[in-house]
């Protein structure tokens, strides 16, 4: 069997727009769940200005407090220098940035230019191996922007390869508003493939428009091996109007393991991380295949 790695998100991107803040307490609660439910790649927080995500103020403390598993990768958001020089200070083993893949949607996200974010990433991927630490590079908007519409594949492969120079082991190739599809998928990969190797490139999807695990099942195809997702579809992009719903973890573990591909997830494991994350946010959480799912545990339990 090929074996997909996934990421869990649900820490950093699921709960980045919370309204409520988080007790650090509960954020390692879901940590610790992810690792026994068998998550071996998981992105924990971000080290953004407190002011503008809130939610993120307790990054340092969280990553301190993170189980000390050795088999599990943990990655933080940084977006500067600045936030670079904090995740170094709280013992971070890989950070990742993000360059959106137009002008406006840096300008709204981050206040800075294309090429002013471009330049950014650069210097702190830099810095950051400089200092022996992993640096990863998402682009977000990859498909479509919210603002500017249709991101043609020259200019995220131009933003890969400036990228990969610069050091990242690798690019995640982000769906920000959901509004990628298969041809899209393709026809991305088709050129990006040229140059690179498809070990260094990851994929987040939204699943916003429903067509998430088909753009899943398309990146395969491509050898894409490593995919973004959420527990319960926690989350979205703050910044991103109409955005809502990332990938679920437990759609994206059944759907994997269904297709013959080995995770190293637990899909029981995975639904007590739903449970305990419906109990942190007290929000309702769970994908398209939480009532099959629940049916079938409830069956297997001999409950009716």
């Amino acid at each position: 069997m090929q074996q997909v790695t996934i990421n869990e998100v649900g820490l950093r991107d699921g709960l980045q727009m919370h309204r409520s803040i988080v007790p650090v307490e509960d954020k390692l609660r879901l940590a610790q769940a992810f690792v026994d439910a068998g998550l071996r790649a998981v992105e924990a927080t971000s080290f953004v200005s407190p002011k503008a995500v809130p939610q993120m103020a307790d990054a340092a403390e969280l990553v301190a407090g993170l189980p000390d598993v050795e088999s599990v990768d943990y990655s933080v958001l940084v977006p500067n220098q600045k936030g670079l020089t904090r995740a170094l200070a709280a013992g971070a083993r890989a950070v990742n940035l993000v360059l959106s893949a137009t002008d406006t949607m840096n300008e709204k996200n981050i206040g800075l230019s294309l090429s002013e974010t471009r330049a950014t990433c650069v210097a702190t991927i830099q810095e950051a191996r400089a200092n022996g630490v992993e640096a990863n590079a998402y682009i977000a908007v990859a498909f479509d922007c919210p603002y500017e519409g249709r991101v043609e594949p020259p200019v995220v492969a131009e933003l890969t390869n400036e990228m990969v120079e610069a050091g990242a082991g690798r690019v995640i190739i982000a769906d920000t508003i959901g509004a990628a599809d298969p041809v899209k998928v393709r026809s991305l990969f088709e050129i990006l493939l040229r140059r690179h190797s498809p070990d260094i490139f990851a994929c987040h999807y939204h699943d916003t428009r429903a067509f998430a695990l088909c753009n899943v099942w398309e990146s395969l195809q491509a050898g894409v091996m490593r995919f973004d997702s959420s527990v319960g579809g926690l989350g979205g992009c703050p910044f991103s109007p109409g955005a809502s719903g990332n990938l679920a973890t437990e759609d994206l573990v059944l759907f994997l393991h269904q297709c013959g591909y080995e995770t190293g997830v637990s899909l029981d494991g995975v639904l007590e991380c739903v449970k305990l994350a419906r109990e942190v946010s007290g929000r309702e959480l769970g994908g398209r295949s939480m009532a099959y799912l629940t049916a079938k545990r409830e069956r297997e339990n001999g409950q009716h």
